[in-house]
């Protein structure tokens, strides 16, 4: 979505782990980077971080969380903030979320950024958020030591946020467990917007790793998605003595699950509608009289969403004038697609083509949906992708991602990537012209997506 005018485009040639990771920026040497003296000291400081950053990163890997359980994460990430100068709260409104601040100067802007911490069940960092967690570290330390050594004001806000990884959007069944439930409905994010976490923030930044060409990032969008949960109640018999007697509530999920597949032949490529069902105490022998349908309805734009639900929704409806069962639908939430900020992305663009490596239009999470898309509804934000290696079918939420988000290779991406925000961070701070320019393009996008 968010790139220079002029990006050459790469071929889609995934990495793989015999490959060396040996980036080739497209345009070495240009004078086009804001402030190339800054660029330098965020590259030292990251360079000097590395071997802590790295012993982080094996650490959470090797003590996976589930989202709103990382009480490890939670605990390591507070103390090397501390330990780096930074002011921190712990449990910041949710029991393993924080808030690293730092402040230099007065009146100046603020800028925010984001580390994801939690794991997916059974497969680990297999989303590769050990990644990410150190990334908005890495970014976070490095635009401090940029304030510092270049006398600018501002503030920094590093947010460590339970994320998505293992919430109910990306795994079906935890829809089915109590709303009590941190599973249920995931989305750290979204609860920290709506507990005012990021009203303070004038951008925010993080990134996310992903299959792609050696040494590439991109910046691309990704599906809104909306959540509907749909319970069936209908009436026991016995299945061969009386089934006349019974509503089969089994037969309206069905039912409904068929009307989806049909609805599917009339629905555009781009989007996605897929569930699964479940119920208790069924026995063959049994007319079921209970059915829970749990939905995930997936669109290029909130605004497609919502009319995809629309159609969706009937399906339901149907299944239980078709059996005489009663139902119930719930929206227990959405997440929005990523309105990546242009100007943001131009600078994050420009810098990792003159220094790092390309720019690709194809992978990371296009398809996929995250709770940060919500926070670019809000303010300016920016959320690319960088390419780790990974085997043949091991991408995202596979056994095998999980060992690409340790190895070296990826550790290195990982920091190309956080420099190139980084600069941009702390050019949004120094920069009046550039943080105009971050504003306008945000109104603008603003005017075709309508507010928050």
């Amino acid at each position: 979505m968010c790139h220079c005018d002029s990006v050459e485009q790469t071929a889609f040639t995934l990495w793989r782990p015999e490959d060396k990771y040996h980036p080739t920026p497209l345009r070495p040497g240009s004078s086009e980077i804001y402030r190339a003296d800054i660029l330098e000291t965020i590259e030292v400081k990251i360079k000097e971080l590395n071997e802590e950053l790295r012993a982080v990163s094996l650490d959470i890997h090797a003590h996976p969380e589930l989202g709103f359980e990382e009480f490890h994460a939670h605990d390591v990430y507070t103390e090397f903030m501390a330990h780096h100068g930074f002011e921190v709260t712990k449990h910041f409104h949710l029991p393993t979320a924080w808030q690293a601040t730092f402040t230099r100067g007065v009146g100046g802007r603020t800028v925010g950024v984001n580390s994801e911490m939690d794991a997916l069940p059974g497969i680990g960092h297999a989303c590769g958020h050990n990644l990410i967690g150190i990334s908005g570290v890495a970014v976070a330390c490095a635009i401090k030591a940029a304030l510092e050594k270049h006398d600018i004001s501002g503030k920094i806000i590093l947010l460590g946020t339970p994320g998505m990884a293992s919430s109910a959007f990306t795994h079906p069944t935890n829809l089915l467990k109590s709303e009590s439930t941190a599973e249920e409905g995931g989305r750290g994010k979204v609860k920290l917007l709506d507990c005012g976490a990021y009203e303070e923030m004038d951008v925010c930044l993080m990134c996310h790793p992903s299959p792609g060409p050696i040494g590439s990032i991109s910046i691309t969008s990704c599906l809104a998605l909306k959540q509907i949960v749909v319970e069936y109640k209908g009436r026991n018999a016995h299945a061969s003595l009386s089934p006349w007697q019974g509503r089969n509530a089994l037969d309206a999920a069905v039912l409904a699950y068929n009307n989806i597949s049909a609805l599917r032949q009339q629905l555009k490529p781009t989007h996605r509608v897929h569930g699964v069902f479940e119920g208790k105490n069924w026995a063959p022998n049994i007319i079921p009289d209970n059915s829970k349908f749990s939905c995930l309805i997936r669109a290029p734009t909130r605004e497609e969403m919502e009319e995809t639900a629309k159609r969706v929704i009937p399906c339901f409806k149907a299944a239980a004038l078709a059996t005489g069962c009663e139902v119930t639908i719930t929206f227990p939430g959405a997440v929005y697609d990523l309105r990546q900020n242009k100007a943001l992305g131009d600078n994050v663009a420009n810098i990792f083509l003159n220094k790092y490596g390309s720019i690709d239009y194809e992978y990371v999470i296009s398809s996929a949906s995250t709770d940060f898309g919500n926070v670019t509804y809000a303010l300016p934000s920016l959320h690319p992708g960088f390419a780790i290696p990974t085997e043949v079918n091991g991408g995202s939420h596979t056994p095998a991602f999980a060992k690409a988000a340790a190895t070296i290779e990826a550790h290195n991406a990982c920091l190309d990537m956080s420099k190139a925000l980084a600069a941009t961070g702390v050019r949004v701070l120094a920069d009046d012209e550039f943080f105009a320019k971050v504003q306008k393009t945000f109104k603008e996008d603003e005017v075709l997506r309508g507010p928050l």
